[in-house]
């Protein structure tokens, strides 16, 4: 890492009441930032405030809900913003997964993260300087089946990524996407438990996969405060890439990503997954001619 960057203004954090979004904000505090620590409900950001301790002279706890523009306030002097707010849904097949969960998925992880960086952009770029770090997913390299909502709306972050980084750039702003495996967060304790596809019986082999997978990560997890520790020195290092790790896991997938051809390691994927439910048969139209 070269010179790293110097602290001129405030950060921004979104869905800073648990997780990693709380464990960013604690580690930016410890950092020397003054933090706008954001949440739907500021009372369930008391635990933060306390775990601030000294730091929490820095620390502004401020009602965000991505979902309602009214309650988005950029700060004006703003040289870090994290899109960390984010939500799932039911772990289902395609065919059966109702639009309604498309569209609340998408309000929030897209949408709503849309919303919040379209404003600080303007800020960020009249300054000249600052960082928009995106948090999207480790599981946009692996083809897991039945969470197709919650990763067709990381793969749009990802996307959005791309051309924002590209537009702001000039500006002097840099953007970043993180994508964490398995980090220690309510919403990863939440996916232990079987996938709602298994309600449905021609998905229930790979239903019950895809459960026991999930289950045998256990004890392989980071904890949210050392996954915060890589997001800060990304945000802090000027030569970061785009895409960057914050756990062993996930630094193991970009790395296989990167050193592999995308449609071979996702027919790897899929020949591991049928070998598991059908007992080692391959699909239909991927054996060689």
């Amino acid at each position: 890492m070269g010179k790293a960057m110097e602290i001129r203004g405030s950060a921004l954090v979104t869905g800073a009441s648990r997780g990693i979004g709380r464990a960013v904000v604690l580690e930016l505090l410890e950092r020397g930032f003054p933090v706008v620590a954001t949440m739907r409900d500021p009372g369930a950001g008391d635990a933060l405030r306390e775990r601030a301790g000294a730091n929490r002279e820095r620390l502004r706890i401020a009602r965000l809900d991505v979902e309602r523009p009214e309650t988005i306030q950029i700060p004006d002097d703003l040289q870090v913003l994290v899109n960390n707010a984010g939500t799932e849904a039911e772990y289902l097949p395609l065919e059966h997964a109702p639009m309604a969960q498309w569209r609340g998925v998408f309000e929030t992880n897209v949408f709503g993260l849309v919303e919040v960086t379209r404003r600080a952009a303007t800020i960020l770029r009249e300054r000249g300087e600052g960082v928009v770090c995106n948090i999207s997913s480790a599981s946009l390299l692996f083809p897991m089946p039945f969470y197709s909502v919650y990763r067709a709306s990381k793969a749009a972050v990802a996307a959005l990524g791309e051309s924002l980084r590209s537009e702001l750039a000039p500006f002097g702003v840099r953007v970043l996407e993180v994508m964490p495996g398995p980090v220690e967060t309510d919403m990863l304790a939440g996916s232990d438990r079987e996938p709602e596809a298994t309600a449905h019986t021609a998905y229930r082999p790979l239903a019950n996969w895809a459960w026991e997978s999930r289950r045998g990560m256990d004890g392989g997890f980071t904890p949210a405060a050392q996954a915060a520790k890589a997001i800060a020195d990304a945000i802090f290092d000027p030569k970061s890439p785009l895409r960057v790790a914050c756990d062993p896991t996930g630094a193991a997938m970009i790395a296989a990503a990167d050193a592999s051809a995308h449609e071979s390691l996702q027919q790897g994927a899929l020949s591991a997954m049928s070998a598991a439910v059908m007992g080692g048969a391959e699909p239909e139209g991927d054996a060689d001619a």
